[in-house]
């Protein structure tokens, strides 16, 4: 257990996650101290938050006053390379993410959840399906709570379904969660591991440092990354897959889920009563249900769960449909790996909004599909000539300077049974605050027309 009474701690990052760990720091008798690099309307605001309760800041910039500290907490947007972890560092000042911190004063049972793609909607499903079998559940992370926020609210026969970065788990210690899903691995924010696949796949592999006999780990047999490679663990583990029979654990056998424990059948559903479709979606179910036979949930209560869950906001979000043109906002769509699921998702011809901050994207991935099925490409952001580069022999693109030119654009050129779809390949802070920002201008855009 992490001591914090009377000591001096600071927090980087002063929006949700960071007020959430200075708000844990001083209920815990401890004494934050917030800094953030940025000064944007959404730390402002938050800024607001910290003076009312009284909680020391600062904002635009990191003084020396930040490493005067016994500790330091990292909030889940800030990586691992950033230079004021560097210094902290140098002055030998202990670094801990603020999932380390949260977790260390949670009672409760913690499923974490973690992969490239298909976290938030995992996070989001299997808290919905362990609420709907009685088992009060928290969903944290990236989405719902900030992990700090509630850590203390959680009690011992509860859970926290939570969404984990790689990031964050850069920075653990101690953490050991009861359940740890590991979804998929691909290349992805690269530009923070100096280009290096393998380091990524070092941290995603972290979640199973501390588990011992006592906890499970679920994994995707299917990814060929992480199968190859997977490091020793002594956690239980079960696989789920779309294409190998599992002794223990999901497998997809035609249009059925089959969940076997000890080659014994112990639950299946129809993909046709699952309300997420999509193979990756199958995958993300498969996790879940397995998780939830780990906790001997109720069969049929698990199968009205999944099949009356609602999709994410901003994670192939239908907006709205007009005169035949379907409107699609999947802003969370942050590498090119998640555009290679929407495309798969549609049938439909596509107008396909891509770009923003560049992560070290190849767009090679996806290029046999957008040749299949993507009508034009509007390009947008600080990556947007790169976009214009690698296509346009091969498809019609054009570079637009907002969401909105793109929104007016796209209303005059496609037609019945088109879809406009938005999953820009790339991270957003170029142009937004954050991709939540992003998909609310481009639906806000789409109903103005």
């Amino acid at each position: 257990m992490i001591e914090l009474k009377n000591k001096n701690i600071a927090v980087i990052g002063a929006v949700r996650s960071g007020v959430g760990a200075a708000k844990l720091i001083k209920k815990l008798g401890g004494k934050p101290f917030v800094s953030d690099i940025s000064d944007n309307a959404k730390v402002k605001s938050s800024a607001e938050i910290l003076k009312d309760l009284q909680i020391e800041y600062e904002i635009g910039g990191h003084t020396d006053k930040v490493f005067d500290c016994e500790l330091m907490v990292v909030s889940p947007g800030v990586p691992s390379n950033a230079e004021i972890l560097g210094k902290a560092k140098e002055k030998n000042i202990k670094i801990i993410s603020e999932l380390e911190l949260a977790a260390n004063f949670c009672k409760g049972k913690i499923i974490a959840i973690t992969g490239t793609n298909g976290k938030t909607t995992t996070t989001s499903l299997c808290a919905h399906v362990f609420n709907s079998c009685g088992m009060k559940t928290y969903a944290a992370g990236n989405i719902g709570f900030a992990f700090s926020e509630i850590a203390l609210v959680v009690q011992p026969d509860e859970f926290v379904s939570l969404e984990v970065s790689s990031f964050q788990l850069d920075l653990i210690d101690t953490f050991k969660p009861q359940a740890a899903v590991i979804l998929n691995i691909t290349p992805d924010h690269l530009n923070r591991y100096e280009n290096k696949f393998e380091k990524y796949i070092e941290s995603k592999l972290r979640i199973y440092k501390n588990q011992d006999k006592s906890d499970f780990l679920i994994m995707n047999k299917d990814d060929l990354s992480l199968m190859n490679y997977l490091t020793h663990f002594k956690s239980k583990n079960l696989y789920f897959s779309l294409s190998e029979p599992q002794f223990d654990g999901c497998y997809l056998s035609g249009e059925q889920i089959i969940f076997n424990k000890n080659s014994r059948l112990e639950f299946n559903c129809s993909i046709k009563d699952l309300s997420l479709k999509g193979e990756h979606n199958y995958q993300n179910a498969m996790a879940v249900i397995i998780a939830a036979k780990i906790f001997n949930l109720e069969n049929e209560k698990i199968r009205v769960a999944l099949s009356n869950f609602k999709s994410v906001e901003h994670r192939l979000e239908f907006v709205r449909e007009i005169d035949g043109v379907i409107y699609v906002n999947d802003s969370k769509g942050t590498n090119v790996d998640s555009v290679w699921y929407a495309l798969k998702s549609f049938e439909n011809p596509i107008f396909l909004i891509l770009g923003g901050q560049d992560k070290g994207n190849d767009y090679n991935k996806i290029k046999e599909l957008v040749l299949k099925k993507v009508k034009k490409i509007y390009a947008i952001g600080s990556s947007a000539e790169k976009v214009f580069n690698f296509f346009h022999r091969d498809v019609k693109v054009e570079i637009k300077g907002t969401l909105e030119e793109v929104v007016i654009t796209a209303n005059s050129e496609a037609r019945k049974n088109d879809v406009v779809l938005l999953s820009p390949a790339c991270a957003s802070f170029d142009m937004f605050d954050n991709y939540e920002h992003r998909g609310e201008v481009f639906k806000e855009a789409v109903n103005k027309l």
